[in-house]
C-alpha cells in the first residue's frame, strides 16, 4: 500500500507564543518548531499499516526550506521518502489542499492520512478539501482504522459517541488523538534518515492556483484572566453568582 502523509511545521506546544506589536503574526525568534502533534499520529498510523501490509510511506510538507527538519524527523521515524513543496509565501488552507491533491495525482497513493487539524490555526479544513478535490471518500477524526482487502473501516469520534464507516480505497483519513501513540525516532532511524530521498519542488511549478482566498487581518493575544477571590459562605457565593456573574 502506498500512503501519502502531509505534515505541518508548527511551534512546540510548550513554547510561549508572543504576538507581534502590529498584530501581523507571531514572534518567531527563540521558538522551537516541531511536527504538528496530529501529523505525528498520522505518520505513526501510516507506519503501522505499512508494517502489517508492506508498502511505502511518503511524507509531504509545504513551506520554506526549514521544513526539511520536520521531514527528516518523520523519515527517522520510519517513512521511506519525503517531498518538500517550497513556498516562501504564506498559503491558506485551500492552496495547501490543492498542492496535496496535485501531488496525489502524481504519486497515485492508495491512502492519504493527515492530522485532523494543526495546533497553530486549528482550522480543521485541509483533509476535507483534499477529499473533495480528488473526489475520494473521507473519514475524519479517526480513532481506529482497519483494512480488509481494498476495503477500509474507520471508527470515528462524533458528538455523543462513535461512528463506524466503511469505504473502498483510495481515500482520505484524518487522525484524532486516540488513534495511536507516536513512536520516537531511534538512533539507527536518525542515521538512516540522512540517506533517504528528500525531493524539493517549487510550488509555482505545480500549475496550482495559490492565490489566497483567506486574509488574516490581525492577531491579538488573549486577555489575561482576572485573579479569583474567596467568599466567606455559600450564601455569599450564591449572591455573587446572581448579582455579579449573572450566572444564576
Amino acid at each position: 500500500m502506498k500512503i501519502l502523509v502531509p505534515i505541518k511545521r508548527v511551534p512546540d506546544p510548550a513554547t510561549t507564543i508572543r504576538v507581534l506589536p502590529d498584530g501581523s503574526g507571531i514572534a518567531t525568534d527563540n521558538v522551537k518548531w516541531v511536527i504538528n502533534p496530529f501529523c505525528e499520529i498520522a505518520i505513526e498510523e501510516a507506519l503501522r499499516i505499512k508494517e502489517k501490509q508492506t508498502g511505502e510511506v511518503i511524507l509531504l510538507s509545504v513551506g520554506q526550506t526549514t521544513c526539511q527538519e520536520q521531514l527528516r524527523t518523520g523519515l527517522a521515524m520510519g517513512a521511506d521518502r519525503a517531498i518538500l513543496v517550497k513556498s516562501d509565501a504564506a498559503l491558506d488552507q485551500l492552496a495547501i489542499a490543492r498542492i496535496i491533491a496535485k501531488v496525489a495525482d502524481d504519486e497515485k497513493p492508495d491512502l492519504i492520512i493527515l492530522g485532523k487539524q494543526a495546533i497553530d490555526d486549528d482550522s480543521n479544513q485541509v483533509g476535507q478539501i483534499v477529499a473533495e478535490t480528488l473526489g475520494w471518500p473521507q473519514a475524519t477524526f479517526a480513532s481506529k482504522v482497519e483494512f480488509a482487502g481494498d476495503k477500509c473501516t474507520v471508527i470515528r469520534e462524533v458528538d455523543g459517541g462513535l461512528e463506524t464507516i466503511a469505504f473502498k480505497l483510495p481515500a482520505v483519513i484524518t487522525t484524532d488523538l486516540r488513534l495511536n501513540e507516536p513512536r520516537y525516532a531511534s538512533l539507527p532511524g536518525i542515521m538512516k534518515a540522512r540517506k533517504k530521498e528528500l525531493k524539493e519542488v517549487a510550488a509555482d511549478s505545480l500549475g496550482v492556483d495559490l492565490a489566497p482566498k483567506l486574509k488574516i487581518k490581525r492577531l491579538d493575544a488573549p486577555p489575561k484572566r482576572q485573579a479569583g477571590r474567596k467568599v466567606a459562605s455559600v450564601e455569599e457565593l450564591v449572591q455573587v453568582l446572581h448579582t455579579e456573574a449573572k450566572a444564576i
